[in-house]
């Protein structure tokens, strides 16, 4: 378990917005990323905090991460020891956000930092525990949009959560709600499910989605990934006929 109360003494005070993204041999675009997602926070006019979790990286991430810290204090490293996956590393750095709100980025820079802005204001407009990003036009190769479908379309259909989108990282949350959720490995790709059994509401937000130009894929691709999801609904839906979620109060 992470000590999420390690505090940042460059950015003290809680922020309202943290923007959570983990990191697994992204040096080719790592720099150009935090340098992004600080301005478009910037204009939110809100407190935000930028948590990297270096997820066992082989090349020079961590490194361009920490020498980033000095140009912005709002940036927090984490990293895992060893490299344990995406669940895990959105997880730690779900433990080590501070904010009210998290907000779930992919940091290959294909979910554009601009769109959230829109989630946060989906999120309180309609006063949701989640606002997940729907990729409007994917920016993928044929074949990773074609196992996309078909994982969507049986996950649907064994989760009874239709959300149209959940392989999209963009997502907005509400901390309390989501700090409750306990992630086993690839379960990030199922918390509009966790949300919803924990009670919360969810919104579908279309976002934009940008070709990837540097570096490749780092968190699988092929049909074992897919294969891995589908396995992963059945423990969702194994889940979902076993939680417990109930009101009580001493008399």
């Amino acid at each position: 378990m992470p000590d999420a109360s390690a505090a940042n003494p460059s950015h003290a005070g809680r922020p309202y917005v943290a923007l959570v993204a983990p990191v697994y041999n992204e040096e080719e675009c790592i720099e150009e990323f935090v340098r992004e997602a600080d301005r478009e926070l910037a204009k939110l006019g809100r407190d935000y905090e930028i948590v990297c979790v270096d997820d066992g990286s082989k090349d020079r991430s961590q490194q361009i991460l920490l020498g980033l810290k000095r140009e912005f204090p709002c940036l927090r490293v984490v990293a895992l020891e060893g490299n344990h996956g995406q669940s895990a590393a959105f997880d730690a750095g779900i433990q080590f956000a501070r904010a009210e709100i998290i907000v779930l980025i992919d940091a290959d820079l294909q979910n554009d930092p601009a769109d959230i802005g829109k989630l946060l204001a989906a999120l309180e407009k309609q006063n949701a525990a989640c606002a997940c990003g729907c990729r409007a036009n994917r920016k993928d190769t044929w074949m990773r949009k074609f196992q996309s479908k078909i994982a969507n379309t049986v996950r649907i259909w064994i989760t009874k959560d239709a959300i149209k989108d959940t392989g999209c990282s963009l997502k907005a949350f509400r901390a309390d709600v989501l700090k409750r959720c306990k992630l086993y490995r690839g379960m990030h790709r199922f918390l509009t499910t966790l949300i919803r059994m924990e009670g919360g509401t969810v919104v579908e937000v279309d976002v934009n989605h940008r070709p990837r130009h540097k570096g490749t894929p780092k968190y699988g691709s092929g049909l074992g990934r897919t294969f891995t999801a589908l396995r992963d609904a059945l423990a969702v839906r194994w889940m979902q006929k076993r939680y417990l979620l109930y009101k009580a109060k001493e008399l």
